[in-house]
């Protein structure tokens, strides 16, 4: 199907929503994470860097779209997830070492709700999207952003368990469950940037 102006508006309007929410998540997810000492919000906030940086990446392939951009853009997103991972672990193993205690987050059990609803009404205008241009980056993005939406799922309910529980190792193990769908995504990335996605517009 050829690519209509409309059409990409529209994809473009999704990700400047996505870039927007996003950008204010990073400050509040910061803040909240260093409060709590959290490692589910440092995840979640750096994950929310990494769809900062998928949704630019859609912004620059969409404006102009080639098959090499296309590539280049898959090879980004998935670059993005390996750092996020590498963090993961890094963060997840020194705090069981430290057995450190995250205190309680009321604005990050708030923002977490919030962002759920937010990136799975964004995910699924995202998919429609990208199918109608027969984009596989924006269906791509699209997925990252679903993701997104889980991970909030997982995040609010390890800070929910902590909260009320004092179950203090469901916060680093929502760190954990960010960590398994971050590696995933990151291959499947890598494997579309190498062999591209059938259906893809052919220029």
């Amino acid at each position: 199907m050829a690519r209509t102006p409309p059409l990409v508006r529209r994809g473009l309007r999704l990700e400047y929503a996505t870039l927007a929410w996003n950008v204010v998540g990073v400050v509040v997810l910061a803040q909240s994470a260093w409060r709590a000492r959290s490692i589910a919000l440092a995840g979640f906030g750096f994950d929310t860097l990494v769809e900062i940086g998928a949704s630019v990446v859609v912004v620059w392939e969409l404006r102009e779209e080639f098959r090499s951009r296309q590539y280049r853009a898959m090879r980004l997103i998935s670059v993005s997830f390996i750092l996020l991972i590498v963090y993961l672990i890094a963060l997840t193993t020194w705090s069981f070492a430290h057995h450190v205690h995250p205190d309680h987050s009321a604005d990050g059990i708030v923002w977490t709700a919030a962002t759920a609803v937010a990136m799975f009404a964004l995910a699924a205008g995202k998919s429609r999207t990208g199918r109608a241009l027969n984009n596989a980056v924006l269906v791509t993005e699209g997925r990252v952003t679903f993701i997104d939406g889980m991970l909030s799922v997982a995040v609010l309910i390890g800070l929910l368990l902590n909260a009320l529980a004092g179950w203090w190792w469901a916060d680093p193990l929502a760190g954990l469950v960010i960590l398994y769908y971050a590696q995933r995504e990151a291959r499947e990335a890598y494997h579309h940037s190498k062999s591209g996605t059938p259906g893809q517009q052919k220029q």
